[in-house]
Protein backbone atom coordinates (compact mmCIF):
# COMPACT_ATOMS: atom_id res chain seq x y z
CA UNK A 1 0.00 0.00 0.00
CA UNK A 2 1.38 3.59 -0.59
CA UNK A 3 -0.53 6.01 1.24
CA UNK A 4 -0.05 9.56 -0.11
CA UNK A 5 0.11 11.96 2.73
CA UNK A 6 0.53 15.90 3.17
CA UNK A 7 1.51 17.67 6.50
CA UNK A 8 1.87 20.24 7.97
CA UNK A 9 5.30 21.80 8.59
CA UNK A 10 5.70 25.25 7.02
CA UNK A 11 7.88 25.52 4.03
CA UNK A 12 10.65 27.50 3.73
CA UNK A 13 10.44 30.14 1.20
CA UNK A 14 14.75 30.76 0.84
CA UNK A 15 15.86 34.29 1.03
CA UNK A 16 16.21 36.54 -1.83
CA UNK A 17 18.71 38.72 -0.27
CA UNK A 18 21.56 37.63 2.56
CA UNK A 19 19.68 40.06 4.69
CA UNK A 20 18.05 37.98 7.25
CA UNK A 21 18.83 35.07 5.47
CA UNK A 22 20.90 34.05 8.54
CA UNK A 23 18.05 34.60 10.92
CA UNK A 24 15.40 32.77 9.10
CA UNK A 25 17.52 29.49 8.75
CA UNK A 26 18.97 29.75 12.30
CA UNK A 27 15.43 29.72 13.59
CA UNK A 28 13.96 27.54 10.93
CA UNK A 29 16.52 24.93 12.17
CA UNK A 30 15.76 25.35 15.63
CA UNK A 31 12.20 25.46 15.55
CA UNK A 32 11.48 22.16 12.60
CA UNK A 33 9.32 19.31 14.97
CA UNK A 34 10.58 16.13 14.81
CA UNK A 35 7.26 14.77 14.44
CA UNK A 36 6.74 14.12 10.87
CA UNK A 37 2.95 15.32 10.65
CA UNK A 38 3.91 18.68 11.79
CA UNK A 39 5.79 19.27 8.79
CA UNK A 40 4.94 20.41 5.39
CA UNK A 41 6.01 17.44 3.70
CA UNK A 42 3.84 15.30 1.51
CA UNK A 43 4.71 11.75 3.05
CA UNK A 44 4.53 7.99 1.53
CA UNK A 45 3.60 5.63 4.12
CA UNK A 46 4.48 1.87 2.78
CA UNK A 47 5.49 -1.00 4.43
CA UNK A 48 7.67 -2.66 1.40
CA UNK A 49 9.44 0.47 0.75
CA UNK A 50 10.16 1.80 4.54
CA UNK A 51 10.96 -1.80 4.84
CA UNK A 52 13.72 -1.74 2.01
CA UNK A 53 14.76 1.24 3.39
CA UNK A 54 15.45 0.00 7.07
CA UNK A 55 17.04 -3.21 5.86
CA UNK A 56 19.51 -0.99 3.72
CA UNK A 57 20.52 1.99 6.76
CA UNK A 58 20.78 -0.97 9.78
CA UNK A 59 24.14 -2.18 8.97
CA UNK A 60 25.23 1.52 8.30
CA UNK A 61 23.47 2.25 11.40
CA UNK A 62 25.65 -0.34 13.35
CA UNK A 63 28.96 0.82 11.97
CA UNK A 64 28.29 4.37 12.51
CA UNK A 65 27.31 3.66 16.62
CA UNK A 66 23.84 5.19 15.59
CA UNK A 67 21.59 1.34 16.28
CA UNK A 68 20.81 2.83 19.15
CA UNK A 69 19.31 6.12 18.17
CA UNK A 70 16.03 4.36 16.51
CA UNK A 71 16.60 6.24 13.07
CA UNK A 72 13.59 5.65 10.93
CA UNK A 73 13.74 6.81 6.95
CA UNK A 74 10.84 8.75 5.90
CA UNK A 75 10.16 9.28 2.15
CA UNK A 76 8.89 12.65 0.52
CA UNK A 77 6.51 12.25 -2.24
CA UNK A 78 8.89 14.81 -4.41
CA UNK A 79 10.38 13.72 -7.59
CA UNK A 80 13.78 15.47 -7.07
CA UNK A 81 16.95 13.65 -6.47
CA UNK A 82 17.53 14.35 -2.52
CA UNK A 83 17.82 12.93 0.57
CA UNK A 84 18.54 15.08 3.94
CA UNK A 85 18.22 14.85 7.43
CA UNK A 86 16.97 17.70 10.30
CA UNK A 87 17.33 15.51 13.62
CA UNK A 88 19.17 12.59 14.63
CA UNK A 89 16.11 10.54 14.74
CA UNK A 90 14.96 10.48 10.87
CA UNK A 91 16.85 10.08 7.30
CA UNK A 92 13.97 12.06 4.47
CA UNK A 93 14.75 10.45 1.42
CA UNK A 94 12.55 11.67 -1.77
CA UNK A 95 10.33 9.24 -3.73
CA UNK A 96 12.98 10.83 -6.97
CA UNK A 97 15.79 9.34 -5.32
CA UNK A 98 14.47 6.07 -5.19
CA UNK A 99 13.36 6.04 -8.44
CA UNK A 100 16.24 7.01 -9.94
CA UNK A 101 18.59 4.94 -8.00
CA UNK A 102 19.30 1.86 -10.46
CA UNK A 103 20.94 -0.17 -7.95
CA UNK A 104 20.31 -0.80 -4.01
CA UNK A 105 24.20 0.12 -3.41
CA UNK A 106 23.18 3.87 -5.19
CA UNK A 107 20.52 4.41 -2.63
CA UNK A 108 22.48 3.11 0.33
CA UNK A 109 25.34 5.06 -0.51
CA UNK A 110 23.25 8.22 0.12
CA UNK A 111 21.89 7.03 3.33
CA UNK A 112 25.45 6.23 4.41
CA UNK A 113 26.10 10.17 3.33
CA UNK A 114 23.29 11.41 5.69
CA UNK A 115 24.23 8.95 8.07
CA UNK A 116 27.59 10.70 8.29
CA UNK A 117 25.58 14.21 8.66
CA UNK A 118 24.14 12.56 12.10
CA UNK A 119 27.28 10.26 13.66
CA UNK A 120 29.13 13.36 13.39
CA UNK A 121 26.92 16.03 14.96
CA UNK A 122 26.47 17.99 12.12
CA UNK A 123 23.10 19.61 12.90
CA UNK A 124 23.92 20.61 16.36
CA UNK A 125 27.26 21.68 15.31
CA UNK A 126 25.41 24.03 12.07
CA UNK A 127 22.55 25.14 14.79
CA UNK A 128 25.48 26.87 17.04
CA UNK A 129 27.19 28.33 14.18
CA UNK A 130 23.96 30.12 12.81
CA UNK A 131 22.88 30.84 16.25
CA UNK A 132 26.20 32.82 16.17
CA UNK A 133 26.41 33.65 12.98
CA UNK A 134 22.57 35.18 14.07
CA UNK A 135 24.10 37.09 16.92
CA UNK A 136 27.15 39.06 14.15
CA UNK A 137 24.17 39.37 11.94
CA UNK A 138 22.25 41.68 14.75
CA UNK A 139 25.50 43.59 15.85
CA UNK A 140 26.34 44.11 11.59
CA UNK A 141 22.72 45.65 11.71
CA UNK A 142 22.93 47.82 14.83
CA UNK A 143 26.61 48.65 13.59
CA UNK A 144 24.95 49.78 10.40
CA UNK A 145 21.91 51.55 11.79
CA UNK A 146 24.21 53.66 14.02
CA UNK A 147 26.43 54.89 11.21
CA UNK A 148 23.31 55.65 9.38
CA UNK A 149 22.14 58.04 12.53
CA UNK A 150 25.35 59.55 12.99
CA UNK A 151 26.05 60.64 9.60
CA UNK A 152 22.42 61.60 9.80
CA UNK A 153 23.30 63.88 12.83
CA UNK A 154 26.32 65.18 10.49
CA UNK A 155 24.44 65.93 7.45
CA UNK A 156 26.54 63.17 5.69
CA UNK A 157 25.04 61.14 2.76
CA UNK A 158 23.47 57.61 3.95
CA UNK A 159 22.40 55.98 1.39
CA UNK A 160 24.74 53.47 -0.73
CA UNK A 161 27.42 53.51 2.11
CA UNK A 162 25.10 53.02 4.57
CA UNK A 163 23.87 50.02 3.18
CA UNK A 164 27.02 48.36 2.32
CA UNK A 165 27.63 49.03 5.64
CA UNK A 166 24.72 46.84 6.99
CA UNK A 167 25.51 44.33 4.23
CA UNK A 168 29.11 43.66 4.17
CA UNK A 169 29.45 41.83 7.61
CA UNK A 170 26.32 40.08 6.83
CA UNK A 171 27.65 38.98 3.24
CA UNK A 172 31.57 37.86 5.05
CA UNK A 173 29.24 35.46 7.37
CA UNK A 174 27.10 34.02 4.70
CA UNK A 175 30.16 32.64 2.87
CA UNK A 176 31.69 31.42 6.26
CA UNK A 177 28.61 29.75 6.89
CA UNK A 178 28.62 27.97 3.70
CA UNK A 179 32.32 27.36 3.43
CA UNK A 180 31.30 25.72 7.18
CA UNK A 181 28.50 23.39 5.41
CA UNK A 182 30.75 22.81 2.26
CA UNK A 183 33.09 20.99 5.07
CA UNK A 184 30.47 18.97 6.64
CA UNK A 185 29.71 17.65 2.95
CA UNK A 186 33.11 16.52 2.88
CA UNK A 187 33.14 14.80 6.05
CA UNK A 188 30.23 13.16 5.65
CA UNK A 189 31.06 11.84 2.39
CA UNK A 190 34.64 9.99 3.94
CA UNK A 191 32.01 8.51 7.23
CA UNK A 192 30.17 7.24 4.29
CA UNK A 193 32.87 5.41 2.72
CA UNK A 194 34.10 5.00 5.81
CA UNK A 195 30.95 2.64 7.31
CA UNK A 196 30.45 1.10 3.85
CA UNK A 197 33.59 -0.26 4.21
CA UNK A 198 32.95 -1.42 7.53
CA UNK A 199 30.02 -2.96 6.53
CA UNK A 200 31.88 -4.81 3.06
CA UNK A 201 29.75 -2.42 1.29
CA UNK A 202 31.26 -1.22 -2.06
CA UNK A 203 31.04 2.95 -2.27
CA UNK A 204 30.88 2.63 -5.96
CA UNK A 205 27.31 3.30 -5.82
CA UNK A 206 28.24 6.59 -3.79
CA UNK A 207 30.55 7.83 -6.28
CA UNK A 208 28.48 7.08 -9.06
CA UNK A 209 25.46 9.01 -7.70
CA UNK A 210 27.52 12.25 -7.05
CA UNK A 211 29.81 12.03 -10.25
CA UNK A 212 25.67 12.45 -11.87
CA UNK A 213 25.11 15.62 -10.07
CA UNK A 214 28.92 17.09 -11.27
CA UNK A 215 27.89 16.69 -14.88
CA UNK A 216 24.57 18.14 -14.08
CA UNK A 217 26.01 20.64 -12.52
CA UNK A 218 27.96 21.71 -15.34
CA UNK A 219 25.21 23.06 -17.31
CA UNK A 220 23.61 24.56 -14.06
CA UNK A 221 26.48 26.51 -11.89
CA UNK A 222 28.08 28.59 -14.69
CA UNK A 223 29.29 31.80 -13.66
CA UNK A 224 27.88 30.86 -10.02
CA UNK A 225 30.76 31.94 -7.42
CA UNK A 226 32.10 28.67 -5.82
CA UNK A 227 31.63 30.33 -2.42
CA UNK A 228 28.09 30.53 -2.59
CA UNK A 229 27.65 26.68 -2.80
CA UNK A 230 26.58 24.98 0.40
CA UNK A 231 28.09 21.97 -1.09
CA UNK A 232 31.72 20.96 -2.18
CA UNK A 233 32.49 21.90 -5.43
CA UNK A 234 31.76 19.22 -7.60
CA UNK A 235 34.66 18.52 -9.10
CA UNK A 236 36.87 18.95 -5.95
CA UNK A 237 34.32 17.08 -4.09
CA UNK A 238 33.71 14.08 -6.47
CA UNK A 239 38.08 14.06 -7.05
CA UNK A 240 37.95 13.58 -3.20
CA UNK A 241 35.39 10.95 -2.91
CA UNK A 242 36.79 8.78 -5.75
CA UNK A 243 40.26 8.75 -4.10
CA UNK A 244 38.39 7.37 -0.52
CA UNK A 245 36.16 4.85 -2.01
CA UNK A 246 38.50 3.35 -4.62
CA UNK A 247 40.81 2.67 -2.00
CA UNK A 248 38.26 0.29 -0.84
CA UNK A 249 38.98 -3.22 -0.76
CA UNK A 250 34.92 -3.93 -2.02
CA UNK A 251 35.08 -1.34 -4.68
CA UNK A 252 33.83 -3.94 -7.42
CA UNK A 253 31.68 -5.92 -4.92
CA UNK A 254 27.96 -5.95 -6.76
CA UNK A 255 24.76 -6.10 -4.85
CA UNK A 256 22.90 -9.76 -4.78
CA UNK A 257 20.66 -10.62 -6.82
CA UNK A 258 17.84 -10.83 -4.65
CA UNK A 259 18.17 -7.36 -2.96
CA UNK A 260 18.70 -5.94 -6.68
CA UNK A 261 15.06 -7.55 -7.15
CA UNK A 262 13.83 -5.77 -4.30
CA UNK A 263 14.65 -2.54 -5.17
CA UNK A 264 13.60 -3.18 -8.90
CA UNK A 265 10.00 -3.91 -7.50
CA UNK A 266 10.17 -0.90 -5.47
CA UNK A 267 11.04 1.24 -7.77
CA UNK A 268 8.27 -0.20 -10.12
CA UNK A 269 5.83 0.16 -7.04
CA UNK A 270 6.14 4.05 -6.80
CA UNK A 271 6.36 4.57 -10.07
CA UNK A 272 2.92 2.52 -10.93
CA UNK A 273 1.58 4.51 -7.65
CA UNK A 274 2.76 7.97 -9.24
CA UNK A 275 3.40 8.08 -12.52
CA UNK A 276 0.74 8.56 -15.52
CA UNK A 277 -0.53 5.66 -16.86
CA UNK A 278 0.76 5.89 -20.34
CA UNK A 279 3.97 6.52 -18.24
CA UNK A 280 4.08 3.48 -16.72
CA UNK A 281 3.18 1.91 -19.89
CA UNK A 282 5.87 3.21 -21.70
CA UNK A 283 8.85 2.49 -19.09
CA UNK A 284 7.12 -0.96 -18.46
CA UNK A 285 6.09 -1.90 -21.59
CA UNK A 286 3.83 -5.89 -22.26
CA UNK A 287 7.17 -7.11 -24.22
CA UNK A 288 8.47 -6.73 -20.23
CA UNK A 289 7.75 -9.75 -18.35
CA UNK A 290 9.91 -9.19 -15.78
CA UNK A 291 8.28 -9.29 -12.32
CA UNK A 292 8.81 -5.41 -11.50
CA UNK A 293 7.24 -4.40 -15.05
CA UNK A 294 4.17 -6.66 -14.13
CA UNK A 295 4.46 -5.39 -10.64
CA UNK A 296 4.22 -1.25 -12.04
CA UNK A 297 1.28 -2.98 -14.57
CA UNK A 298 -0.95 -3.80 -12.11
CA UNK A 299 -1.19 -0.90 -9.56
CA UNK A 300 -1.65 1.21 -12.70
CA UNK A 301 -4.37 -0.93 -13.44
CA UNK A 302 -5.88 -0.84 -10.17
CA UNK A 303 -5.71 2.89 -9.53
CA UNK A 304 -7.31 3.60 -13.31
CA UNK A 305 -10.45 1.28 -12.90
CA UNK A 306 -8.95 -1.82 -14.15
CA UNK A 307 -9.81 -3.83 -10.81
CA UNK A 308 -10.54 -7.58 -12.82
CA UNK A 309 -7.46 -6.90 -14.14
CA UNK A 310 -5.32 -5.95 -11.71
CA UNK A 311 -6.72 -8.77 -9.66
CA UNK A 312 -5.70 -10.76 -12.63
CA UNK A 313 -2.25 -9.60 -12.50
CA UNK A 314 -1.94 -9.92 -9.15
CA UNK A 315 -2.76 -13.42 -8.38
CA UNK A 316 -0.09 -13.70 -11.51
CA UNK A 317 2.56 -12.45 -9.33
CA UNK A 318 1.49 -14.08 -5.94
CA UNK A 319 1.54 -17.22 -7.97
CA UNK A 320 5.63 -16.54 -9.54
CA UNK A 321 6.35 -15.25 -5.62
CA UNK A 322 3.85 -16.35 -3.17
CA UNK A 323 5.46 -15.84 -0.32
CA UNK A 324 5.81 -11.97 -0.81
CA UNK A 325 3.56 -10.36 1.52
CA UNK A 326 3.23 -7.04 -0.21
CA UNK A 327 1.26 -8.71 -3.47
CA UNK A 328 -0.97 -10.20 -0.84
CA UNK A 329 -1.33 -5.99 0.74
CA UNK A 330 -1.70 -4.73 -3.40
CA UNK A 331 -4.30 -7.17 -3.73
CA UNK A 332 -6.32 -6.59 -0.24
CA UNK A 333 -6.18 -2.97 -0.99
CA UNK A 334 -7.37 -3.29 -4.86
CA UNK A 335 -10.54 -5.24 -3.11
CA UNK A 336 -11.03 -2.85 -0.32
CA UNK A 337 -11.02 0.53 -2.27
CA UNK A 338 -13.44 -1.17 -5.12
CA UNK A 339 -15.76 -1.82 -2.59
CA UNK A 340 -15.28 -5.70 -1.56
CA UNK A 341 -13.77 -5.23 1.78
CA UNK A 342 -15.15 -8.74 2.88
CA UNK A 343 -12.87 -10.06 -0.25
CA UNK A 344 -10.05 -8.20 0.91
CA UNK A 345 -9.51 -9.56 4.30
CA UNK A 346 -8.15 -13.49 3.34
CA UNK A 347 -4.98 -11.84 1.28
CA UNK A 348 -4.22 -9.05 4.45
CA UNK A 349 -4.65 -11.66 6.73
CA UNK A 350 -1.88 -13.40 4.47
CA UNK A 351 0.08 -10.54 4.38
CA UNK A 352 0.21 -9.81 8.00
CA UNK A 353 1.45 -13.44 8.57
CA UNK A 354 4.46 -13.25 6.40
CA UNK A 355 5.66 -9.30 6.67
CA UNK A 356 8.28 -8.44 8.74
CA UNK A 357 6.55 -5.30 10.20
CA UNK A 358 3.23 -5.27 8.92
CA UNK A 359 1.52 -2.02 10.88
CA UNK A 360 0.30 -0.68 8.58
CA UNK A 361 -1.14 -3.87 6.98
CA UNK A 362 -2.94 -3.90 10.02
CA UNK A 363 -4.20 -0.67 9.37
CA UNK A 364 -5.45 -1.73 6.16
CA UNK A 365 -6.91 -4.87 7.78
CA UNK A 366 -8.87 -3.31 10.53
CA UNK A 367 -10.38 -0.46 7.66
CA UNK A 368 -11.67 -3.56 5.60
CA UNK A 369 -12.87 -5.37 8.80
CA UNK A 370 -14.87 -1.98 9.88
CA UNK A 371 -16.26 -1.64 6.16
CA UNK A 372 -17.81 -4.76 6.34
CA UNK A 373 -20.50 -3.22 9.13
CA UNK A 374 -20.27 -6.30 10.74
CA UNK A 375 -20.61 -5.86 14.54
CA UNK A 376 -18.76 -8.90 15.22
CA UNK A 377 -15.73 -7.74 12.85
CA UNK A 378 -15.03 -5.05 15.14
CA UNK A 379 -13.43 -6.42 17.86
CA UNK A 380 -10.86 -7.91 15.63
CA UNK A 381 -10.37 -4.27 14.09
CA UNK A 382 -9.78 -3.27 17.42
CA UNK A 383 -7.19 -5.49 18.39
CA UNK A 384 -5.28 -5.49 15.02
CA UNK A 385 -5.41 -1.51 15.50
CA UNK A 386 -4.16 -1.51 19.48
CA UNK A 387 -1.46 -3.93 17.87
CA UNK A 388 -0.21 -1.25 15.14
CA UNK A 389 -0.82 1.66 17.53
CA UNK A 390 1.99 0.13 19.46
CA UNK A 391 4.66 -0.45 17.11
CA UNK A 392 3.60 3.02 15.38
CA UNK A 393 1.93 5.44 17.76
CA UNK A 394 1.64 8.62 14.96
CA UNK A 395 -0.14 6.61 12.15
CA UNK A 396 -3.56 9.06 11.99
CA UNK A 397 -5.68 6.49 10.02
CA UNK A 398 -4.82 4.19 12.80
CA UNK A 399 -6.73 6.04 15.79
CA UNK A 400 -9.52 6.99 12.86
CA UNK A 401 -10.26 3.60 12.53
CA UNK A 402 -10.20 3.01 15.42
CA UNK A 403 -12.87 5.67 16.54
CA UNK A 404 -15.22 3.59 13.60
CA UNK A 405 -14.69 0.32 15.60
CA UNK A 406 -15.51 1.57 18.77
CA UNK A 407 -18.93 3.13 17.13
CA UNK A 408 -19.19 -0.24 15.70
CA UNK A 409 -19.69 -1.42 19.22
CA UNK A 410 -21.42 1.29 21.01
CA UNK A 411 -18.53 2.20 22.86
CA UNK A 412 -18.69 6.10 22.32
CA UNK A 413 -16.28 7.38 25.33
CA UNK A 414 -13.74 5.23 23.51
CA UNK A 415 -14.75 6.86 20.15
CA UNK A 416 -14.45 10.02 20.94
CA UNK A 417 -11.10 9.59 22.46
CA UNK A 418 -9.73 7.83 19.17
CA UNK A 419 -11.28 10.57 16.92
CA UNK A 420 -9.05 12.77 19.77
CA UNK A 421 -6.12 10.80 19.12
CA UNK A 422 -6.51 10.81 15.72
CA UNK A 423 -6.66 14.83 15.49
CA UNK A 424 -3.80 15.06 17.46
CA UNK A 425 -1.44 12.82 15.61
CA UNK A 426 -2.50 15.57 12.09
CA UNK A 427 -1.30 18.24 14.01
CA UNK A 428 -5.02 19.49 14.44
CA UNK A 429 -4.81 20.03 17.74
CA UNK A 430 -7.47 22.61 18.48
CA UNK A 431 -10.06 19.75 17.21
CA UNK A 432 -7.91 17.24 19.37
CA UNK A 433 -8.64 19.21 22.29
CA UNK A 434 -12.56 19.97 22.39
CA UNK A 435 -12.61 15.80 21.12
CA UNK A 436 -10.78 15.20 24.43
CA UNK A 437 -12.78 17.53 26.55
CA UNK A 438 -16.09 15.79 25.00
CA UNK A 439 -14.49 12.55 25.81
CA UNK A 440 -13.65 13.26 29.02
CA UNK A 441 -16.88 13.36 30.52
CA UNK A 442 -17.62 9.98 29.30
CA UNK A 443 -15.12 8.30 31.39
CA UNK A 444 -14.73 7.77 34.99
CA UNK A 445 -12.36 10.58 36.52
CA UNK A 446 -9.24 9.43 36.97
CA UNK A 447 -9.63 6.02 34.65
CA UNK A 448 -7.69 5.85 31.76
CA UNK A 449 -9.31 6.67 29.23
CA UNK A 450 -10.25 9.97 31.12
CA UNK A 451 -6.18 10.16 31.84
CA UNK A 452 -5.64 10.13 28.51
CA UNK A 453 -8.09 12.54 27.39
CA UNK A 454 -6.97 14.78 30.03
CA UNK A 455 -3.31 14.90 28.63
CA UNK A 456 -4.27 15.51 25.10
CA UNK A 457 -7.09 18.90 25.94
CA UNK A 458 -4.11 20.07 28.74
CA UNK A 459 -1.11 19.46 25.43
CA UNK A 460 0.48 23.27 24.18
CA UNK A 461 2.35 22.84 21.08
CA UNK A 462 6.02 24.30 21.51
CA UNK A 463 6.63 28.14 20.09
CA UNK A 464 8.30 27.59 16.95
CA UNK A 465 9.86 31.13 17.37
CA UNK A 466 8.65 34.56 14.68
CA UNK A 467 9.29 32.72 11.26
Amino acid sequence: MIDERPSSRRHLAPASRAVGALTAVAVALASLPVRAQEGGLPLIRDAETEQLLTDYTAPILRAAGLSHQNIHPVIINDRSFNAFVIDAKHIFVNAGALVDSKTPNQMIGVLAHESGHIAGGHLSKLRNELANAQTAAILAMLLGVGAAVAGARSGAGTGDATMAAVLAPQSAMMYSLLSYQRQQEEQADKAGVKFLTATGQSAKGMYETFKRFADDELYKTQGMSPYMRSHPMSKERVAALTEVARSSPYWDKKDPPELQLRHDLMRAKLQGYLERPDTVARRYPESDQSLPARYARAIAAFRFANVRGAVAQIDGLIAAMPNNPYFYELKGQCLLESGRPAEAIAPLRHAISIAPNPTLMQVMLAQALVATNNPAAASEAISSLQSAIIRDPDIPDAYSQLAMAYGRKGDIAQADLASAQAAFAKGDFRTARQLAKRAKGRFPVGAPGWVKADDIEAYKPPSRGPL
